[in-house]
């Protein structure tokens, strides 16, 4: 946890290294078939939070285990929420996602038997649970992995079952647009 510390410690002195790009640069739609959404929407505070300690960090190996202590701080899953029903199709290693929809957002909770994919899956709900359906749907996720600096860094197989979690996110979403 000492890499979690370290930037908590350095964002509370308010101290970055680096200008960070604007946050709106996050909040185009991908080229993909995707919903004509008008409205586009901040960054969630902890993706704020987070661009900011992935700045901090020197190099890959250091983001890597962020990653994984980032994976580290996931609550884990009821043991009902181990089921087919949950479970992410398209990922090397086991994951499920579990949604809730309450006061008009989506809120994610997930696990996975990889500490890597626990820390993919980790930053994924930073970015997208407690957001209201329209907002996932007009957010890029691969732009974030993209400016997090992961994109390079993540084995074909990583990148397909994080697209995979980024359909069923964005499928959950779809589906609250419509009941």
């Amino acid at each position: 946890m000492f890499l979690l510390q370290k930037s908590r410690l350095i964002r509370q002195q308010k101290i970055l290294p680096i200008a960070l790009p604007p946050p709106h640069a996050l909040n185009s739609l991908p080229m993909s078939a995707s919903p004509p959404i008008a409205a586009r929407s901040a960054l969630p505070p902890a993706i704020e939070n987070l661009l900011q300690d992935f700045a901090l960090l020197d190099d890959w190996e250091e983001r890597y285990r962020y990653v994984v202590e980032l994976g580290g701080e996931l609550a884990p899953l009821a043991k009902k929420d181990y089921s087919a029903a949950n479970k992410v199709s398209g990922c090397a290693s086991q994951v499920w996602l579990v949604s809730e929809h309450r006061d008009g957002a989506l809120h994610l909770r997930g696990d996975s038997d990889a500490h890597i994919v626990r820390g993919l899956i980790a930053i994924l709900l930073k970015f997208y649970s407690g957001r209201p359906p329209q907002q996932i749907l007009a957010s890029d996720a691969d732009q974030l992995f993209t400016r997090l600096g992961l994109a390079d860094h993540l084995t074909a197989q990583r990148a397909n079952g994080f697209r995979s979690m980024v359909e069923r996110i964005r499928a959950l979403a779809a589906a609250r647009l419509v009941k």
